[in-house]
């Protein structure tokens, strides 16, 4: 079941919604310390390995699956996802942003786009 498009976060098991801030300063709490020898390339593989992970998961589900969502496991989905999550919320913060701020920029250029009519095709700066 999708959240409704104005949803961006919901109340998790523990009661209230998590913001995308609050999100990164737990993630910080887990993560190596920004002086550490080739943090930045340990984050920027780190995510992309854990995105490769959730590729691969859609992979084996086109070839073994016939591409039937109903067999994807999606709690182990939501575990890859936050793999992902947790890695570019500490990416952010080593580059010296805040989470909230990244998601803003994303809806906002997204907006944009869509009131221009130019959310397909390609190209960072359309």
């Amino acid at each position: 079941m999708r959240l409704p498009r104005q949803e961006l976060v919901h109340a998790g098991r523990y009661g209230e919604a998590v913001e995308c801030d609050d999100y990164q300063r737990a993630a910080l709490r887990t993560a190596r310390d920004k002086d550490a020898p080739d943090e930045l390339m340990h984050l920027v593989l780190g995510l992309v390995g854990e995105a490769g992970e959730i590729a691969e998961k859609i992979k084996k589900l086109v070839r073994d699956k016939n591409s039937d969502l109903a067999q994807l496991d999606r709690d182990d989905m939501a575990a890859e996802l936050g793999d992902v999550l947790w890695y570019a919320a500490v990416l952010a913060d080593f580059l010296g942003l805040s989470l909230n701020d990244v998601a803003q920029r994303n809806v906002d250029k997204l907006a944009d786009r869509q009131r221009r009519a130019v959310l397909g095709g390609s190209g960072d700066k359309r």
